[in-house]
């Protein structure tokens, strides 16, 4: 028996929804590792999807043409979670991630390789050049990264990030931080390193639609920001002292008024007004202080970002 070769690329593809994908998925892992030409594996983790794509991926596997592992997650932890579950079990020098649904090329993760087999860069990002979406994708897609440049990491490129490749070090590194509800890919911003960018065009969704919904957005924005910004704090701060000036300043109008004879008794509707106004303010900043009271006894929990239910490896090569 042959002894079965370290692999020097590992390719890790979370999979959600995806039944009606696997047969081209397949194909086209099958490609990439021709591409490389180096001992190579791939990490499928199956984020508790509610159709068929597991037993189609257990099907497909074990003659599939090239080593791999195919982890179930025990229920839907959501992408990045299954992300790092990949990372967790790729055994490669270099470890790319590439969507199931094949919007972005394939032929990417080879480019990722040999920028980063070299030796000169950490970790490759793919920069998104122009996308083969309607224009209301489009136009969603640039307003959530625009606000998301401006309020969490401003070195992430306009068009976001979808697929990436690491070193096997630098994986380590970013596997050190175990916080909950925060964002994986302000993580990989946050450990810096030495990065390329390598330019792609996004393909036209062939089937189905994106999981990617407005609510997850939403929330991956605020995990994003409490996780990485005190820009709530600044907000709160600004909004105090704008307050506290409202304040002195209707205290001197009053003041004046009282001693020019303008005004015998207080305002009834004057006094009602700032305690709302002041009791919201007060209220504003009771929520904000609380999520963040919230996250670090999140944290405090040290619980797995995921769990794994069953793990198996193929050869790839048909008995």
């Amino acid at each position: 028996m042959q002894p079965v070769l370290k692999p020097r690329f590992s390719l890790v593809v979370p999979v959600y929804g995806n039944e009606a994908d696997i047969a081209d998925l397949v194909a086209a892992i099958a490609g990439i590792q021709a591409q490389v030409g180096v001992p190579f594996e791939a990490v499928l983790v199956v984020d508790g999807s509610p159709d068929r794509s597991l037993e189609r991926l257990r099907q497909a596997l074990p003659g599939a043409g090239f080593a791999s592992t195919l982890v179930a997650l025990s229920r839907n932890f959501g992408a990045f979670s299954a992300i790092r579950v990949g990372l967790e079990h790729a055994r490669g020098d270099v470890i790319a991630v590439m969507a199931a649904d094949l919007q972005e090329p394939p032929e990417l993760a080879v480019r990722f390789f040999h920028e980063l087999e070299k030796g000169e860069h950490d970790i490759a990002f793919g920069e998104r050049m122009g996308r083969d979406d309607p224009w209301h994708s489009k136009l969603a897609s640039n307003l959530f990264w625009s606000l998301y440049r401006k309020t969490v990491m401003p070195a992430i490129p306009k068009g976001g990030v979808d697929i990436f490749a690491m070193r096997a070090d630098f994986r380590d590194q970013l596997l050190t931080l175990k916080e909950s509800n925060s964002s994986l890919l302000a993580q990989l911003f946050w450990l810096g390193g030495r990065r390329v960018f390598v330019g792609y065009e996004r393909r036209k969704r062939e089937r189905g639609k994106s999981g990617w919904t407005l609510r997850k957005k939403l929330r991956y924005l605020s995990d994003s920001v409490f996780s990485f910004t005190d820009l709530p704090i600044r907000l709160l701060t600004a909004f105090g002292a704008m307050g506290l000036a409202a304040a002195v300043l209707l205290g001197a109008v009053t003041l004046v008024a009282k001693a020019t004879g303008l005004v015998e008794v207080p305002g009834y509707s004057g006094t009602l007004l700032t305690i709302i106004f002041f009791g919201g303010l007060n209220s504003l900043g009771l929520g904000v202080v609380g999520t963040y009271a919230w996250r670090t006894f999140e944290n405090t929990k040290q619980r797995p970002l995921a769990l794994v239910q069953r793990q198996e490896h193929f050869t790839g090569i048909s008995e």
